[in-house]
């Protein structure tokens, strides 16, 4: 092996005629060896500066080309990535730096000083078609709603948006008589049939019941369903609209929360139009409330109305300990028993965590901290108060001028005593009418209400902060009432229901409407004040403003597939096509 490689060696050499001549004449081993090595290394220089001669200079500049198209490429993007986060960043640092400046400013307790600049806009636009006529919809929709009076009023507001998705015709809906409530009213006796038919008449198609004819026609009954809950408007193009355009006559059951909050603009201003104008209650019942509203007022300027939902179910159903010992925690447990999914709860955990709802002593004490005097006028919106008297008692002797439906108007309301969906619309026209509402949960009522009040130009509306104000009840006895009451205002704020407190595009939105406007300023006295409001005209509530990209949001696209699927395609091909595939 080695006398092959030495020979390869040696024939390398006669590249180089005078090499081997000499090596013959230097007859030294080592220095033949170290000639030769240093021949081999001058070989494959030369050889390899051939080979590289070879490749042509057009492909080396073209790959130096690409390369530099690749940086710049990358360089430019990343520009204007960083160009676009920091014009942000500044903006979002602006607006904070304003919103912790007014945070600063005292808080007057009966009126947010922006109440006058903001206003509900929910008129239809321009290029928003008009309903389509009955005989020429996909069919009717039946709406089965649920719960109390305001969770089967977002059913019914959300039940005029999908029969306008599905290009359907929208029966009347029918109200739940099986709920805890047990009211056996329908939509007739609480709200104003022919008023919300024809207020939205241009918008949605309202019947009062299927025609005998189209029932007659039909070889099964109403096909009825039950969809999720925040569904987007594909769902019902995809699930519920075949089904309709094949059974003609189509019933959701348990409506209530099952429309996405996030909707086209358009679709939620008739969210807006259908809850804050088309359900307006019938006349007896916006007659009493206006004459307790009345007799409210006649006794003091402004008033103050506490829902403060204290009774035996909520209790219950939140899990909470509110002091009242073995007899507390086995009532309350019985009651728990009806809602058999519900899991086991730390009653303090709750408490920490702010889920509980709090006691009427505790809501007089949040509202004395906050600087309501003594002399304050109480409406309190509530039904039957666990405890009775007793638990009342601290909030009576912090307000004496304590107030309730039925302390003024015993008798006219003995009609209305059988039905406790009418008793709370009563309470709901007096709640919405008062200078400052105040809520003691995140229940069905407070979202509706303080949605109202928002759209109304942000009303004065308190949401307690439990999670804080928990911790300082426990600790009330350890401080003075001035730190004490400095500490509520403080941990109050945010909950006090002006128009910055929830960034645009959060919450639900039966509780955060974005058909909300902000007037235009005429003059700089005006302006100055609102300057921090001013950059978020139309409340920016249109979901994803602030997005780099523009695109398309859920709603046009469903918009879009519904002229497309409900509007251009002929109906026998939709009935064809849907055939057989969906259960019957």
């Amino acid at each position: 092996m080695g006398v092959a490689n030495k020979a390869w060696r040696l024939s390398l050499l006669s590249e180089k005629p005078n090499l081997a001549l000499s090596n013959q004449s230097n007859g030294k081993h080592y220095q033949y060896h170290q000639n030769t090595y240093n021949d081999w290394r001058w070989w494959r220089s030369s050889a390899t500066q051939q080979h590289r001669r070879k490749v042509p200079w057009s492909l080396v500049c073209g790959l130096m080309l690409f390369g530099l198209g690749l940086v710049s490429l990358f360089t430019g993007h990343v520009a204007s990535d960083l160009e676009w986060y920091s014009q942000r960043l500044v903006k979002r640092s602006l607006f904070y730096s304003r919103l912790e400046g007014r945070r600063r400013e005292a808080i007057d307790i009966w009126k947010s000083k922006y109440s006058n600049v903001f206003y509900g806009c929910s008129e239809r636009g321009r290029n928003f078609p008009p309903a389509v006529r009955e005989r020429a919809s996909n069919g009717y929709l039946l709406i089965a709603a649920s719960g109390g009076l305001n969770q089967q009023r977002t059913g019914i507001t959300d039940a005029v948006v999908v029969a306008r998705i599905l290009n359907a015709t929208l029966v009347v809906p029918e109200l739940d008589h099986h709920s805890y409530w047990k009211d056996d009213s329908d939509f007739v006796n609480i709200f104003d049939a022919d008023w919300f038919i024809s207020y939205l008449a241009k918008d949605v198609t309202i019947v009062k019941r299927v025609p005998d004819k189209v029932m007659r026609s039909m070889e099964k009954p109403p096909y009825t369903m039950r969809v999720p809950r925040k569904s987007p408007p594909e769902y019902y193009l995809d699930q519920v609209l075949p089904i309709l355009l094949r059974r003609r006559v189509v019933q959701l059951t348990k409506f209530d929360y099952r429309l996405a909050s996030n909707l086209d603009e358009e679709l939620q201003k008739l969210r807006c139009r259908a809850n804050y104008h088309a359900l307006r209650f019938t006349k007896p019942i916006q007659e009493i409330g206006e004459r307790l509203v009345t007799k409210m007022r006649k006794m003091a300027k402004r008033y103050i109305a506490i829902h403060l939902r204290f009774e035996p179910d909520m209790l219950a159903f939140s899990g909470c300990y509110f002091g009242g010992g073995e007899k507390e925690r086995f009532e309350l447990g019985e009651i728990r028993k009806r809602w058999a999914t519900l899991p086991d709860l730390s009653p303090d955990g709750e408490r920490e965590r702010g889920k509980c709802p709090l006691t009427p002593h505790e809501v007089g004490l949040m509202l004395r901290a906050l600087g309501f005097a003594n002399d304050t006028y109480l409406y309190v919106a509530s039904g039957e108060i666990y405890g009775g008297e007793e638990t009342l008692r601290p909030l009576r002797e912090l307000f004496p001028n304590f107030y309730t439906k039925e302390m003024l108007a015993i008798e006219e309301l003995k009609s209305f005593f059988p039905f406790s969906s009418r008793m709370a619309a009563i309470d709901y026209i007096v709640c919405d009418e008062s200078d400052v509402f105040v809520t003691n949960n995140n229940g069905n009522m407070a979202k509706i209400l303080a949605g109202r009040r928002r759209y109304a130009g942000h009303k004065r509306t308190i949401r307690p902060n439990a999670k804080k104000l928990s911790a300082l009840f426990k600790a009330r006895d350890r401080m003075d009432w001035d730190t004490f009451a400095k500490k509520v205002k403080a941990s109050q704020r945010g909950f006090m229901g002006e128009p910055d407190e929830v960034r645009p595009g959060r919450g639900d939105f039966h509780e955060y409407p974005s058909c909300i406007c902000e007037k235009p300023f005429t003059d700089d006295e005006n302006r100055k004040g609102e300057d921090l409001l001013s950059d978020r005209i139309h409340m920016n509530l249109k979901e994803n403003v602030d997005s780099k990209y523009v695109g398309e949001n859920q709603g046009d696209k469903s918009l879009q597939r519904l002229k497309k699927r409900s509007i251009e395609e002929p109906l026998s091909l939709r009935e064809n096509k849907d055939g057989e595939n969906f259960p019957d």
